[in-house]
């Protein structure tokens, strides 16, 4: 199994080397697609040792992990809907990263308390 270190590694490494072609600039729009999404390959690998230790669990880490996970995911919801309605009202529109971050510390926050 790959380890979690190694996954981040590589992904870092690799989405530095999409970010520099990119900026570069590419007059080809399935090169800069492929670029764009090189970088995830790593962090399909990230998947396995979460998986792995997300196995080795106990039952009791696993329950707190899914009910923070439960949680964070309703949360969530609940928070992109809403901040969706302001932007009705002018509110500035936010990345899609935003959700993954609003997602993770949620998640962060109910696995802690």
């Amino acid at each position: 199994m790959i380890p979690a270190a190694l996954s981040m590694a590589t992904y870092a490494i690799t989405l530095i080397i999409s970010l520099r072609l990119l900026a570069r600039g590419t007059d080809d729009r399935a090169a800069s697609i492929a670029i764009s999404l090189g970088s995830m390959i790593p962090a399909l690998l990230l998947c396995m040792p979460i998986v792995g230790i997300t196995r080795r669990s106990d039952e009791m880490q696993r329950r707190l992990q899914l009910e923070a996970f439960a949680f964070g995911f309703a949360g969530t919801t609940l928070a992109t809907f809403s901040y969706g309605f302001l932007e009705n009202a002018g509110f500035p529109r936010l990345s899609a990263l935003t959700v993954w971050l609003v997602l993770c510390g949620l998640w962060a926050f109910f696995w802690a308390t």
